[in-house]
């Protein structure tokens, strides 16, 4: 007639499901990984080697990320990671910024390397109708960025 002691109406026992969430185990995956990240992430912006020369000048503000071509210390040219000749440096760059015509370029030359050799690949890039081209060098305090454009008429 009536439920049997220690039982309830409707036939369950004494155990409900468990709707908590346990999120300590998540939390713990999440640290693990954002360590992962903050330790390769400098690794990965490591591009070709160079010993920028050591300058004064304040770094350039910009919103968007600059393209950076390096002559290294044997004079070897590549952009970004991707080494290149002379002759292919033009059509590269065109096919890079084809979407973005107005995008900056950083160039990066050996403290070691021939100015001559920077300056042809300077020059090379400006005939081609690159118009924001800067060069990189290294702050004295071991900050890298791109050296402050001399003023007209500046000595």
């Amino acid at each position: 007639m009536g439920a049997a002691v220690g039982q309830k109406k409707g036939g369950r026992g004494r155990h409900r499901p468990v709707s908590d969430i346990n999120v300590t185990p998540m939390v713990d995956v999440m640290l693990v990984l954002l360590v992962i990240f903050m330790v390769t992430a400098p690794l990965m912006t490591a591009g070709v080697q160079v010993d920028l020369p050591k300058t004064e000048a304040a770094p350039i503000k910009g919103d968007d990320t600059p393209l950076s071509v390096t002559v290294d210390a044997h004079g070897d040219v590549w952009i970004q990671e991707t080494k290149v000749t002379m002759e292919e440096l033009v059509p590269k760059m065109q096919a890079i910024t084809a979407q973005k015509p107005e995008t900056r370029i950083f160039i990066r030359g050996d403290k070691t390397i021939d100015y001559g050799r920077v300056m042809e690949v300077m020059g090379t890039l400006g005939a081609a109708g690159f118009a924001k081209v800067a060069l990189v060098t290294e702050v004295k305090s071991g900050e890298t960025g791109p050296a402050k454009p001399a003023k007209k008429g500046a000595r």
